[in-house]
């Protein structure tokens, strides 16, 4: 069973130090060892504290508090297991475009509620364009996602249409988000 970190962040250079990024978040400023262990984390999220400090060159002391910085200040969000959908039932994957008939804020948050609500629908993406969200839903079979469909997505309030499209098979399914190998320099 692999383990997962969500990290979130965005970077740009520190004008004032060329060695180091200042991240999407303030008074955030990452180094080259944060980076390396935001890798080795989201690589895999089971390391020991002693394997992550080895591999990043530091001893484990330091190391555990950058780690506990790290979550501190939100860019480590989480860990999770990556656990095989299909080992508990889980065989269909959807993809469904839902469209809204309003978009004042209080109908997107209503909406975004009630998604929140049901536990197959594993992601919520607001887009801009034609269709205002995309979700990711998970079922066991096509019966079951047929009665979520129609019973929870198509039935409620302010949904205008749905269009679906049933996954054939994953080619790519990484977790988190790419980490610098270094730091970028300023030419």
């Amino acid at each position: 069973m692999n383990y997962n970190i969500l990290l979130l962040f965005s970077y740009k250079i520190d004008p004032r130090n060329n060695n180091d990024i200042t991240y999407g978040m303030p008074n955030i400023t990452l180094d080259e060892i944060d980076l390396k262990l935001l890798a080795e984390l989201q690589d895999n999220g089971r390391k020991t504290n002693v394997e992550l400090a080895k591999s990043v060159g530091l001893t484990a002391p330091p190391c555990l508090r950058r780690i506990r910085a790290l979550e501190d200040s939100g860019i480590i969000k989480a860990y999770h297991a990556d656990i095989d959908a299909a080992s508990l039932g889980y065989r269909i994957t959807v993809f469904a475009m839902v469209s809204l008939k309003s978009q004042a804020e209080e109908d997107l948050q209503a909406f975004e509620k009630h998604i929140k609500s049901i536990p197959d629908i594993r992601e919520c993406h607001m887009l801009n364009g034609e269709i205002d969200f995309i979700l990711k839903i998970v079922a066991k079979d096509l019966q079951s996602f047929q009665e979520l469909l129609t019973s929870q997505l198509t039935s409620a309030p302010n949904v205008v249409s749905i269009k679906t499209s049933l996954t054939i098979r994953t080619a790519k399914d990484l977790p988190g988000v790419p980490v610098p190998d270094g730091l970028p320099t300023n030419n």
